[in-house]
């Protein structure tokens, strides 16, 4: 569409569509809006109905509802509203089949969940479970130490992180398991207690979370070995090491592997060195010896394991030859990305039949975060972060589980349960145009005076996908900045893209802050004149600062 002098605000901006598609006349008809829909909003299978709904639900003026027309406030009520909103309106539900193997799905996933802070001195408290919880999280993390009064507590070991009790954290759980989803809670248990004080954790967890709690396998699964989250809604899962049986003459089953020890961080004992050397240090000055001890599990709380046993990782090939279908590993990031990097291909179709967690390195004493994209690209499933740390990483994992409802279960895309040995470089890549009009309502500096901003775009996927650019500066400017940049990406594997639209403050030649950003899934981006809805650091709403734009991929 041609346009002449750059206009100055979104609502110029918006005004100009107008005036192209009602030729100058002072009303919209519904069969140019219509038109619109279709030309410019890429809603293919709008109608005629469709455009007098939005008629009926955005045009006040009454002459112009009886013509079925619409005035330009009304228009511009409708390009402001949820239905141009960046982000794929149809996504804010559950809209995948959710009756595919857990395997088959990203499950958003926490690290540590009970601490607040940092993880040598840093609060545990119940309310890290409460917000995980709200945020869709479906695996959270305990840490189970021996306490006092044969009472089991959570805490960072070997730290002055604070200590919360066990069975606090079993009934925040049951409280509040349920109430953003209705899709499986997996208790990723890291276990250090002692025979006696597990037995008092399987009785809490029986007790406690009553019906809630799986206790068997189930008689009939929708599909494969694993069942789905619709086999397993409302259930809470015991994601921990498991006996061996005493007797079993049926063959290979869930259950049958040697009997094993309690969990350290996890089952990746250069990763469990690496926490205990960091924690080690911290208490030299102390002259603490701090020894890795291993204690059996207990049969009460073994036998509350039943599709999430833990197992340690050797190898694809010993996975493939040995793992059995409800037996899932855990490793580090640093691991991890080893394997991410030399056998890509053979990561994914691990993944394609086992569950896998990653979770942060034992060197982030701060409780920094991973770039969780970069193990999404491998198919692990429970890419585990520090909820409480703010920034990219939880940004991404946070517009990642925006899709699907927000219910922490998100279907994996074909490419990543493909039989193919790598993604076919031969497939034409996707070439996105986005046009960053305008913002919209920025907050003001911390001096008090109107930002001097900029926009970037951050594209996040596989290593060749990822990219990032920006626009100008627009000084002086919080209420209407007006960029008018146009950027182009080549992307090769959309449908594990992550956009990260992210506004800052040039504070000098070389430095900037963070202001706002909006991050989402490539597959719920909308085409057309959209609008960004920006969150805040902690991931609120910033309402109604937003950007407007122009999306356009093919």
């Amino acid at each position: 569409m041609q346009r002449g002098k750059a206009p100055p605000s979104r609502r110029a901006e918006i005004q100009h569509l107008y005036q192209t598609y009602s030729s100058g006349q002072t009303i919209l008809p519904a069969c140019a809006l219509l038109r619109f829909l279709h030309k410019e909003q890429n809603e293919l299978t709008a109608n005629e109905e469709k455009a007098d709904s939005l008629i009926d639900r955005y045009e006040i003026e009454e002459t112009a509802r009886e013509s079925r027309s619409m005035t330009f406030e009304g228009f511009l009520r409708y390009m402001e509203s949820k239905d141009c909103c960046v982000f794929d309106q149809a996504h804010t539900s559950v809209y995948t089949s959710m009756d595919q193997p857990l395997t088959h799905y990203f499950i958003s996933s926490s690290h540590n969940t009970y601490l607040t802070g940092d993880q040598i001195v840093g609060k545990s408290h119940l309310d890290a479970y409460v917000s995980a919880l709200r945020k869709g999280c479906r695996c959270l993390e305990i840490d189970c130490w021996d306490g006092p009064d044969m009472e089991p507590v959570v805490y960072h070991g070997y730290t002055l992180t604070t200590k919360i009790l066990f069975k606090d954290v079993i009934t925040t759980v049951e409280q509040h398991a349920f109430e953003v989803s209705a899709y499986p809670v997996i208790l990723s248990l890291e276990n250090h207690c002692s025979k006696e004080q597990q037995e008092v954790m399987a009785k809490y967890l029986v007790s406690i979370l009553g019906e809630k709690l799986l206790r068997a396998p189930l008689d009939h699964l929708t599909t494969g070995d694993l069942p789905s989250p619709n086999d397993l809604k409302y259930k809470i899962l015991i994601k921990n090491k498991k006996l061996k049986p005493h007797i079993n003459t049926e063959g290979p089953s869930c259950t049958e592997t040697e009997e094993s020890v309690d969990e350290g961080e996890e089952d990746d004992e250069d990763e469990e060195d690496e926490d205990l050397q960091t924690k080690a240090k911290f208490w030299s000055s102390k002259k603490l010896k701090i020894k890795k001890e291993k204690v059996a599990v207990a049969e009460a709380l073994s036998d509350l394991v039943v599709y999430t046993k833990s197992v340690k990782f050797i190898s694809f090939s010993h996975s493939k030859d040995n793992q059995n279908y409800c037996e899932n590993t855990s490793m580090a990031e640093k691991k991890a990305r080893k394997l991410a990097k030399a056998s890509a291909a053979a990561f994914a179709r691990h993944n394609q039949r086992f569950l896998s967690r990653i979770y942060p390195a034992g060197s982030r004493t701060s409780s920094s975060n991973y770039n969780p994209q970069e193990f999404w690209s491998v198919g692990s499933q429970l890419v585990a972060l520090n909820f409480q740390s703010l920034g990219m990483p939880m940004d991404l994992n946070d517009g990642r589980f925006q899709d699907n409802g927000g219910c922490g279960y998100v279907l994996k895309p074909p490419v990543l349960m493909s039989s193919q040995e790598c993604f076919d470089p031969s497939l034409k890549p996707t070439h996105l145009l986005l046009k960053v009009f305008s913002g919209s309502n920025l907050p003001i500096s911390r001096s008090g005076k109107a930002l001097d901003s900029f926009v970037t775009v951050e594209v996040y996927g596989t290593s060749s996908d990822s990219n990032r650019k920006h626009t100008h500066t627009v000084k002086n400017n919080s209420l209407s900045p007006y960029w008018d940049s146009a950027m182009n990406f080549s992307i090769s594997v959309p449908e594990l893209c992550l956009l990260r639209f992210c506004v800052r403050e040039q504070t000098g030649l070389l430095s900037s802050e963070f202001v706002g950003q909006y991050t989402l899934p490539f597959t719920s981006l909308k085409k057309g004149y959209r609008w960004v809805p920006l969150r805040s650091r902690d991931g609120c709403s910033m309402d109604p600062a937003s950007l407007f734009l122009f999306v356009w991929y093919s």
